[in-house]
């Protein structure tokens, strides 16, 4: 599919044929998409509805290494579209199967045994419980240094942390299914921007626990450190003032992050040791990004997709100088709205177009 990019082990891809995309057909638009982190849980993603009405979905599929064919594994009940899915950064595969949904609240899934295909609500963390209102969440970030922390962005100009419990649960056998083992906590809310937070991700400098970043609406790049909330840095504002949609952290370089502005073309690369100066614009696309994701094992390549039907993965080495094109390009066969670098099996991206998902082998 794409070659010339740095092989993690080929021996991650499926026995047989070996093909290099495998295709999944949803009975809906696919929104929102990610990998499973666990180690014994190779190829299995989570897919998101988009449907314009209350009743939505969350699917769970897997892909049949015989058959080569992707499977259904379980379909839940979602209130309103997710506007992101992520599975619990768990790469030891020590803690219990969760999965966590962002929408109207944030609320964390307790996936279902093999024997016992549902999937239950562990719990809905809800910090507005004083209102019959509650401010969307557009966006939300789960920990990989502590998995008992996650951040949420709102449309109500502020970002929350929550801290998990997981219920010790670890090594009991035969664990009653209607037991909640899962309960969460407000540890902070701050009022990150002056207007909406479109997205919040946590970095891995300093430890990899305490730093986190905000993009909004009115057009800036933030940054927060838990142990000092008091005070935040701007790392870059937009010249106009347009909105910034999306934020992804280098996976090996804390001192860089990608952002993109609503509608944009291009997607630019910042040096927090530099702020308010990009260092590099991937501006490949023929129309406005939607997705973008660092590479987990390599600091110099991120992945891009677009309404051009396209998903390029750049190599950004030779920053600062410019960065002209990209390295490897997919066209897919419908404008691209989501993208995802498997973090345990880096050799695979993800990507989502009307009702499919694919899986590419770079």
């Amino acid at each position: 599919m794409m070659n010339t990019i740095p092989h993690s082990n080929h021996a991650n891809a499926p026995p047989g044929k070996r093909k290099e995309i495998y295709k999944y057909e949803a009975p809906w638009t696919v929104y929102s998409m990610n990998w499973s982190v666990r180690p014994d849980k190779r190829f299995r993603l989570a897919l998101g509805s988009f449907v314009e009405e209350y009743n939505n979905k969350v699917q769970i599929v897997a892909l049949d290494e015989e058959t080569s064919d992707f499977v259904a594994k379980s379909t839940f009940d979602h209130p309103y579209p997710t506007t992101k899915i992520m599975w619990i950064p768990d790469s030891k595969g020590v803690f219990p199967d969760l999965l966590a949904t962002s929408g109207d609240y944030l609320r964390v899934w307790r996936v279902g045994e093999t024997d016992s295909p549902g999937t239950r609500l562990e719990c809905l963390l809800n910090n507005n419980k004083n209102s019959d209102f509650c401010a969307p969440l557009t966006s939300f970030d789960w920990n990989e240094v502590d998995p008992n922390l996650l951040g949420t962005s709102s449309i109500d100009t502020t970002c929350t942390i929550w801290g998990l419990e997981t219920g010790q649960v670890i090594g009991r056998v035969n664990m009653d299914p209607r037991v909640n083992m899962v309960s969460g906590h407000v540890k902070t809310q701050l009022i990150a921007h002056d207007k909406e937070v479109y997205d919040i991700a946590f970095s891995r400098a300093g430890g990899g626990r305490d730093m986190f970043a905000s993009v909004g609406a009115d057009g800036s790049v933030r940054m927060f450190d838990l142990r000092h909330l008091e005070h935040s840095t701007i790392i870059y504002e937009d010249p106009q003032h347009i909105p910034l949609l999306r934020l992804a952290w280098n996976k090996q370089d804390p001192n860089y992050l990608c952002t993109m502005a609503m509608e944009a073309q291009e997607c630019i690369i910042l040096d927090v040791r530099v702020p308010c100066t990009p260092v590099a614009r991937l501006n490949n696309h023929r129309a406005c990004i939607n997705a973008i994701t660092w590479a987990p094992h390599s600091s110099c390549h991120i992945c891009t997709a677009a309404d051009d039907h396209q998903a390029l993965i750049w190599d950004i080495q030779q920053m600062p100088r410019a960065i002209e094109d990209p390295i490897l390009a997919y066209t897919a066969a419908g404008e691209i709205n989501q993208i995802q670098w498997s973090s345990t099996q880096p050799d695979w991206i993800s990507i989502c177009y009307n009702n499919n998902m694919e899986i590419l082998r770079v």
